[in-house]
Order: structure tokens, then sequence, then C-alpha cells
């Protein structure tokens, strides 16, 4: 049996916001629509499901963000998840340049929950929250020396 991933979906409270940050960043706005009916109910299992998508793409096309904002039922806000909860929790993307992509963040009101980690000097790392609190790990990997 063959498997591969398509893509992560985020359920976010403004589409928008979200896809400026995400397309900010460098991601390409593949798709967007707007669905309903028994299909969607069928196969996200709420009735009467409505929502606005939007599909993005990273630069190399391999990884893909679904993004949903619900129009119905009405989108139910929690507390941001935390770095340690059990279930998905955050979204990671390997960057050029990690300093550049905090300031693109910045513009967006994103910032790096403690600070840049330096991780055995591979990896320059943090996680930041995102739109809709998203938890959004950067890692920039370090030249070898």
């Amino acid at each position: 049996m063959a498997i591969r991933m398509d893509n992560v979906g985020i359920a976010v409270r403004d589409l928008e916001a979200t896809i400026a940050f995400f397309t900010d960043l460098g991601l390409t706005v593949l798709g967007r629509d707007t669905v309903s009916g028994e299909w969607t109910d069928t196969a996200v299992g709420l009735d009467g499901n409505h929502a606005r998508i939007a599909v993005l793409q990273t630069p190399d096309g391999h990884g893909r963000v679904e993004l949903f904002e619900y129009i119905h039922p009405e989108a139910i806000e929690t507390a941001p998840t935390l770095p340690n909860e059990i279930g998905m929790h955050r979204i990671a993307f390997a960057v050029d340049d990690i300093d550049e992509s905090l300031a693109i963040a910045a513009r967006h009101g994103c910032f790096p929950l403690r600070g840049v980690a330096n991780y055995q000097d591979v990896y320059r790392l943090t996680y930041l929250r995102g739109p809709s609190g998203i938890l959004v790990m950067l890692a920039q990997e370090l030249p070898r020396t």
C-alpha cells in the first residue's frame, strides 16, 4: 500500500490574516474555495459543515497546509496548545534565514515563545505563536564546520 503526506489542516479564526502570514514566509496559495453540503458533513463529521478554505504550498512543492475558517458550525475557541500537550500541536518549517523569517513574523505580531536556540551547532530554531495561536517552529540548518 502506497501512502504519502498530502497536507496539514489547521482551523483558523481569520483566514485572510493567516494566509498573509504564511505567504509572507514564502508559501504560495494553490487554491481557495468555500465548501458545504452533504459531502463535507460526511467527510468532516459535522452537520451543516460550511467553511472557507485555502491550500498553500511550500516553495519546494512538497509541503502543503490547508487552512479553514468555519462559517458553520461556529468555531470553538480553546486555549492555545502548549508544546508538551498530547496530540498535534505545531507545524515546522526549514528556513534559509531564521532572522529574516522572524522579522516577517514580527510584522504579523508573532514572536518567539522564548528566543532562538542553538541545537548542537546543527540548527538555530524557535517556536512562535502564529495567527490563531498556531505553534510554528522555524529551523535554520547551520553550515557544517
